[in-house]
């Protein structure tokens, strides 16, 4: 039977990636079993199921996996925010600081309209640069409700206080 505690150890961490002192964690290592990956997305669905969630939107690239999933499972449209250049139509972009520079996330003006109710999913939270980034592209569009979801949420790093307080956020495993 899986719970919550099999999923967090199936969660692999690697010390000093992507440099000394960084404790990656590597949710791969989850999706990599078919009835722990079913247990993520069946608990997140869960979460949203009653919420009328008309797009889903994943963070390029990890949150391309589990987004497609909820969208499906949600009866929702998927929509991908991607690094730049990657798009091939017209699209709004949103630059954001990283601890160690910048970077940006492009959208197609075309993916939502003012009638959408938005999950946003990424894979993981850690300093919010990147969801802050997100959120502020979908505002762009006008849409009547915006929720954000994690599978992980790096509590120690305080990326949720970087997010805005309207704007309701769940994470499924917290470390």
């Amino acid at each position: 039977m899986i719970d919550l505690d099999i999923v967090k150890k199936s969660i692999r961490n690697i010390p000093d990636f992507p440099k000394p002192g960084i404790h990656f964690k590597d949710v791969s290592t989850s999706y990599q079993d078919g009835e722990i990956m079913n247990f993520i997305s069946s608990a997140i669905h869960e979460h949203y199921k009653d919420l009328g969630i008309t797009k889903v939107i994943g963070i390029e690239s990890r949150g391309f996996i589990l987004g497609g999933i909820l969208a499906d499972k949600l009866s929702a449209g998927f929509i991908p925010i991607r690094k730049p250049g990657k798009l091939p139509s017209e699209i709004y972009s949103q630059s954001y600081e990283l601890e160690y520079g910048f970077d940006t996330l492009e959208i197609h003006r075309d993916a939502l309209d003012s009638d959408d109710i938005v999950l946003i999913h990424d894979d993981l939270l850690a300093t919010g640069g990147t969801i802050g980034a997100a959120i502020d592209l979908v505002r762009k569009f006008g849409v009547s409700k915006i929720y954000v979801n994690f599978f992980v949420q790096l509590d120690f790093l305080k990326g949720i206080e970087k997010i805005d307080p309207t704007v309701q956020t769940w994470s499924l495993i917290h470390f």
